[in-house]
């Protein structure tokens, strides 16, 4: 199975978009993991099963150039990514203390956490993208949240 161009930008770009920034904490970084993927995908003739196979080799993708982008000299030496989050528009304060307390979790929490909650994905589906047994997916989405919570329940009670 293979979609078109318009196809795949049109359902996938925001969700492979959302997975890279979790990572490289740089939208500009996460525009060009969107395009070095959905090129990827398209030099490739490679047929995928369904749609969702499709999705998950979209995510896998994104996140291995995320890490390989998170690693070179030139990342770790830029600006963070609070300049950003400034410019961002959020509904409720509240969505800014969350994305950032998501954003501020170490790599393999986050990632866990952004694919279950924004990309609605299954512990199955997370272990299968990302090579984990589901103990292991269970084990940092538990731990993850304690984090979570903990740095939330410090933010409101400041309030």
């Amino acid at each position: 199975m293979r979609l078109s161009m318009d196809d795949v930008i049109y359902k996938y770009k925001e969700n492979i978009f959302r997975a890279a920034l979790s990572i490289s904490r740089n939208p500009q970084d996460a525009e060009d993991i969107l395009q070095d993927t959905l090129l990827e995908y398209f030099q490739r003739d490679r047929e995928f099963d369904s749609e969702e196979h499709i999705k998950a080799w979209l995510l896998r993708v994104a996140i291995n150039k995320s890490k390989n982008i998170v690693l070179n000299f030139w990342h770790r030496n830029r600006v963070s990514l609070e300049e950003y989050m400034e410019e961002v528009p959020f509904q409720e304060p509240e969505d800014r203390k969350l994305a950032e307390a998501v954003l501020s979790l170490p790599k393999k929490y986050r990632i866990i956490i952004h694919l279950y909650y924004y990309e609605d994905y299954s512990v199955r589906e997370i272990g299968d993208v990302l090579n984990l047994t589901q103990s292991a997916v269970k084990n940092r989405l538990l731990r993850g949240r304690k984090m979570l919570k903990e740095m939330l329940k410090e933010e409101w009670a400041d309030e």
